[in-house]
């Protein structure tokens, strides 16, 4: 999907960051996906094993809270499991951050 290929590309700063502590299986061997298409979304970041969708939320968020909550309750729906993290949760503390994710993911496993 060119949509995703094109956000894989522009990442930002915290997604970056994230993604480079999730990509090649280095957490706990769960394989994730950046950018990657779910249904009708694309999502931040998704670990197919466990159905479980990452989302970083920056300020734009706060502006869109309805959509958020929209989006997060039909992927529910659709039996994807989805956390979200402030960016500057991830910047500061990546290490809580990782262990909320495996936390999540071992649950879907």
């Amino acid at each position: 999907m060119a949509a995703a290929r094109q956000l894989r590309q522009n990442l930002t700063p915290a997604e970056k960051t994230l993604w480079q502590a999730l990509k090649d299986r280095q957490l706990n061997g769960f394989k994730f996906r950046c950018q990657h298409p779910v249904g009708l979304f694309i999502v931040d970041f998704y670990c197919p094993q466990s159905r479980l969708v990452i989302e970083l939320d920056g300020e734009i968020h706060d502006r869109q809270a309805g959509y958020d909550a929209a989006r997060t309750e039909q992927l529910d729906r659709f039996g994807y499991r989805v956390i979200r993290f402030r960016n500057q949760e991830v910047m500061t503390n990546l290490d809580s951050v990782l262990q909320q994710i495996l936390e999540a993911s071992c649950k879907g496993s």
